[in-house]
């Protein structure tokens, strides 16, 4: 389903076609949404005021907090006869920040998915086995639709339950798989322990996403898997996965479907755009979307793009794979420390397997890391299970030295046993803050 009349657009035919939908979204949310109609109120601007786009600048952002705000439905575009599906993520006031999408959004969102089935590798005889989960969260009804979309036979048997994924993989024979990373690696480590070589699978391409993870976890995963791994990119609040996604051919970065969506990448700090190659917040404005509309979305991530053409052919800007969040962050003792930068060192270490979490703690008034990490099955019984054992002390000063090197913060270490960190059956928790907690008590 390589499209390329779309995807090899020239940068003058595709920015003619964002611009004639941009206009249309803008007139959209002025019209019917009252939220956005006093924001450009408040600027003292109007739709016609919009006359290119580079004056998308004049825009009002949207933050996930306008979302909130608004719950359930105070964004949406359309009256509620129209939408034809609900979905959200989780939020920390524990309700969700609620997306609707009309019969047309779903159309379009399961083409877009398609489409990046097919830039990752799929086929339409594959057989894809969709390890998302399946609910209010996108990415299991995403991949879903956007398969059959393509005509994959799809299985959709959602995350956890890993024995009987295992059977699935061994009895179907996919040529495609889809789910978290952690998770995936999961099945793996279950594969290992009941005496299976992963390589040996059907497998030939995996699609991973919906959580960060690094160079380092793709090789690990391509190795023990022997596929390829390829990093989708997508959110609820702008659509759900497919907004973007790597190719097969050159894993060079992540293709945006900018038919659908206009991408800025800005300073998060002055708000500026920053220049192509350069990291700095992801900001995205729907072009296509009828029930939830969304103007300049700060999205938290961190990134960068190029417009360069890829050697696969395709034309659209690529973003790089995410560097962190703005929120994501972690700052301790003044020193700026990306989690996905702690999981680049941990899994260069020989010894250890790629499951590790990242305590945060105070040490009296000063904010603290210990690390958590487990060591592979093949060393623990090296040394005869014996956690004190010389070789695990000479490990553990190894993994301290690394980060201090690389990360510029000493860290606690603490070297664990095989399959005692926990397991993820969808996004992997590798952070845990416990710095109110230790106030709470003391």
């Amino acid at each position: 389903m390589y499209n390329p009349e779309i995807e090899a657009m020239s940068r003058t035919e595709l920015e003619a076609l964002q611009f004639l939908r941009l206009k249309q979204t803008i007139r959209k949310v002025y019209e019917n949404v009252a939220h956005y109609k006093g924001k450009f109120e408040e600027l003292g601007i109007t739709p016609q005021d919009i006359q290119s786009l580079d004056d998308v600048k004049k825009l009002p952002f949207t933050k996930k907090q306008d979302l909130r705000e608004h719950y359930p439905f105070g964004l949406f575009a359309v009256s509620m006869d129209e939408v034809n599906r609900i979905h959200g993520s989780s939020g920390t006031s524990g309700k969700p920040t609620v997306v609707g999408y009309t019969k047309n959004d779903i159309k379009n969102w399961a083409s877009i998915v398609a489409r990046s089935i097919v830039t990752a590798g799929g086929r339409k005889s594959d057989v894809f086995h969709n390890a998302y989960g399946y609910g209010l969260f996108t990415g299991g009804l995403g991949l879903h639709y956007g398969a059959e979309e393509l005509g994959a036979a799809t299985v959709p048997i959602s995350g956890g339950n890993t024995e009987r994924q295992i059977t699935i993989i061994n009895d179907f024979k996919p040529r495609g798989i889809c789910g978290t990373p952690s998770y995936i690696l999961n099945i793996v480590e279950q594969m290992e322990r009941m005496g299976m070589n992963p390589r040996e699978t059907s497998l030939e391409y995996g699609i991973f996403g919906s959580e960060p993870w690094t160079e380092e976890m793709r090789a690990t995963l391509e190795r023990k898997l022997d596929i390829k791994a390829i990093d989708i990119y997508g959110l609820s609040e702008v659509m759900g996965p497919g907004v973007a996604i790597e190719c097969y051919e050159a894993q060079d970065g992540l293709h945006i479907a900018e038919d659908h969506f206009f991408v800025e990448v800005l300073n998060p700090e002055t708000l500026d755009p920053v220049e192509d190659g350069q990291d700095g917040e992801l900001v995205f404005t729907t072009l296509t979307k009828e029930a939830l509309p969304i103007i300049r979305y700060r999205t938290g991530d961190i990134t960068s793009i190029t417009r360069e053409k890829c050697k696969c052919g395709r034309t659209h800007t690529r973003m790089s794979r995410l560097k962190g969040r703005t929120d994501d962050m972690l700052i301790i003792r003044g020193v700026n420390v990306f989690p996905s930068e702690i999981e680049r060192v941990l899994l260069q270490i020989k010894g250890l397997v790629p499951n590790y979490q990242i305590h945060l703690i105070k040490k009296g008034s000063l904010d603290s890391v210990e690390l958590h990490v487990e060591i592979e099955k093949q060393l623990f019984e090296e040394v005869g299970e014996d956690l004190g054992h010389a070789t695990i002390q000479k490990l553990k000063k190894n993994i301290q030295h690394q980060m201090k090197s690389s990360c510029l913060v000493t860290m606690d270490t603490i070297i664990q046993k095989p399959g005692s960190l926990p397991r993820s059956d969808g996004k992997a928790k590798r952070v845990l803050d416990k710095r109110n907690l230790a106030q709470e008590v003391s």
